[in-house]
């Protein structure tokens, strides 16, 4: 789990297998470029210290998530100079504890970057917040510059420190520095050393009902476990896990992608449908990378279904070119042509490999030979076993043996509605009956409508209101004004809150 539910969100790590999603940054305005690595860029970072520290005096979660937002906004523009300045501003004389994960050559840089003298903070005592925000910027630093070993020592150090406390107020900056906590070690290719750090960091969340630390950790460990194939060991820890309501579209969305890549290995391939397609429905358009490859295992678990995707599937705006391995394969299973299946396994095996997708589409060639048996089935009243093998291209010297055994199968299967003559070696097809004189139109009718319902029931779930929006009362014009604006700046909260952290 690339990869939200874990990536492009941060900067991606070069080894790893899955993907996912990218980090939305909500439009702000930015200054000249020529200013942006001095007094404008430390004025972004301090009024986001600003807002931590109101955040922490209110105990105002949104203002904490905001703060992260405004962090993820200004993350590209960080620079040695200007990023030192601010840990010395925050940390004074404990900066050395922070700026020491950072390269010699690049803090001589401050005096050219930063144009006016940098201020030391006159507080007794440093947030905890703030030092935690002070650990988070210099790891992402350091990822966006790819020195990814200093990002690790920093991570640990910043974990360690985390570890050392217990305020609610650090819930959302925790969660941040988890995510880059992983990535760290991914980006090495040593996820499975963090593991017992990362249960253990998960058996405190819960203990301390951190609702967003557990969203996170949960899908960290599912990717860590995913990463290395262990899928019994993933569906272990997620069926003995309290998962709360979501709190987090992205986590949300992650967490029913790991849920359907470990169902769809399990071969619950229905439920693993749902989830691939949900988790690709929920996620934001600008998720590209994400939703591409929901689409690819969704049309895989399809496929083993005996489902063929619609055409609009693989022609989606961006996803041409990525899924056209997966449109190769679908046309395949759809003609039953087995040796056309085989030639695009062959063909896109290293882009399979890639995606871990391989091993389900080996479990596809009895698909292939079921859907060429049923066309066979439709076409002729009777045909030869011989004829059979022939159609089905299968060249073994006992074709026709397994040809035979192979239309006894699906005919046990229910595949196809046919009769075998062992002794004269053909198959009889029986006369097909009205298909509006059974269920399955009613079954199609009823699952249509039943996931109408559901997305109806969740858009209902996931509304918002005002405070006291229940309370009809006589305002005057300037509290109306007021209670607009409010109204205004609410809706626009909400809708950054949707894109935020993809």
């Amino acid at each position: 789990m690339g990869a939200l539910p874990e990536q492009q969100a941060e900067p991606a790590a070069p080894k790893s297998k899955d993907v996912e999603m990218k980090e939305a940054a909500p439009a702000v305005s930015s200054p000249d470029r020529k200013d942006q690595a001095g007094p404008s860029l430390l004025s972004h970072l301090k009024s986001i210290a600003a807002l931590v520290e109101k955040g922490v005096s209110t105990k105002e979660m949104r203002l904490m998530v905001r703060a992260v937002r405004n962090v993820m906004v200004i993350k590209r523009k960080l620079k040695p100079g200007s990023l030192a300045a601010f840990v010395k501003y925050v940390m004074s004389t404990d900066a050395d504890s922070v700026l020491q994960f950072v390269k010699k050559q690049e803090e001589d840089k401050v005096s050219m970057e930063v144009d006016m003298p940098s201020q030391v903070s006159n507080k007794p005592n440093v947030l905890p917040e703030l030092e935690i925000l002070c650990y988070l910027l210099v790891l992402i630093y350091l990822h966006d510059q790819k020195q990814y070993k200093q990002a690790k020592a920093c991570a640990d150090a910043g974990i360690k420190r985390l570890q050392q406390l217990n305020r609610r107020t650090l819930d959302v900056l925790a969660s941040r520095l988890y995510f880059y906590y992983s990535l760290s070690y991914e980006c090495i290719d040593s996820l499975a050393d963090i593991r017992g750090t990362l249960l253990s960091l998960h058996q405190t969340a819960t203990l301390r009902h951190d609702e967003l630390g557990q969203e996170t950790l949960l899908n960290l460990l599912l990717r860590n476990y995913l990463h290395y194939n262990l899928y019994d060991q993933a569906e272990k820890l997620r069926s003995k896990s309290q998962r709360a309501e979501s709190h987090a579209n992205q986590q949300l969305c992650r967490y029913l992608f790991y849920l359907g890549k470990i169902r769809t290995i399990q071969l619950e391939y229905t439920d693993a449908k749902d989830s691939l397609m949900q988790a690709a429905r929920k996620a934001p358009t600008i998720a590209h990378d994400f939703r591409i490859q929901c689409n690819k295992w969704a049309v895989i678990v399809r496929l083993l279904l005996g489902e063929i995707p619609e055409r609009t599937t693989f022609m989606q705006r961006g996803m041409k070119a990525a899924l056209r391995p997966y449109f190769e394969l679908t046309n395949a299973v759809r003609i039953g042509d087995l040796e056309l299946f085989k030639s695009v396994a062959d063909n896109f095996s290293p882009i399979f490999s890639r995606d871990k997708t391989h091993n389900l589409i080996v479990r596809l060639r009895h698909n292939v030979i079921r859907t060429g048996l049923r066309n066979i089935s439709i076409s002729y009243s009777r045909i030869s076993l011989a004829d059979v093998a022939a159609k089905l291209h299968l060249s073994s010297d006992s074709a026709v043996s397994d040809a035979e055994s192979m239309v006894a199968k699906a005919i046990r299967d229910g595949g196809i509605d046919a009769v075998i003559d062992h002794a004269r070696g053909f198959m009889q097809s029986r006369e097909t009956g009205d298909i509006y004189s059974t269920q399955e139109p009613q079954l199609a009718f009823h699952s249509r409508i039943a996931f109408c319902l559901n997305t109806y029931n969740d858009a209902v779930k996931a509304l918002r209101f005002p405070p006291n929006a229940h309370k009809k009362e006589l305002e005057s014009a300037e509290k109306r004004r007021e209670r607009q604006q409010q109204e205004q700046e609410l809706a626009k909260h909400i809708a950054e809150e949707e894109d935020d952290d993809f």
